[in-house]
């Protein structure tokens, strides 16, 4: 079973017991999170309506943060002296996915 889930407004495939960096979210190292699934898939059963996937639920824990590779940038604006050089490193969450929970259709295949 492994679900898609949309956080920071990326979408990520989930299965349980994986560790998945996401954007940074306000939650302390070793809290529970719930995160509402958009596409469920148990076997041959997929579910994507979001009438029956009210119910579903994937549970994380958090694990830490981390961040990700430095990026610089460099901007001029020629014949007028206007340089600006600058660098960008995006922090993340690292999450583990402990459970995802079906509801309606997606657990009744089993």
């Amino acid at each position: 079973m492994y679900a898609v889930i949309d956080t920071g407004g990326k979408q990520a495939r989930v299965e349980v017991g994986e560790l998945v960096d996401v954007e940074l979210l306000r939650a302390d190292e070793g809290e529970e999170i719930h995160l509402t699934p958009i596409l469920l898939v148990d076997g041959d059963d997929v579910v994507t309506d979001a009438a029956a996937l009210e119910g579903a639920s994937v549970t994380a824990t958090v694990v830490g943060e981390t961040k990700g590779p430095k990026i610089t940038g460099f901007t001029y604006k020629p014949k007028t002296r206007q340089r600006r050089r600058y660098g960008h490193r995006q922090r993340y969450t690292t999450i583990e996915i402990t459970g995802i929970e079906g509801a309606g259709a997606a657990s009744a295949g089993r």
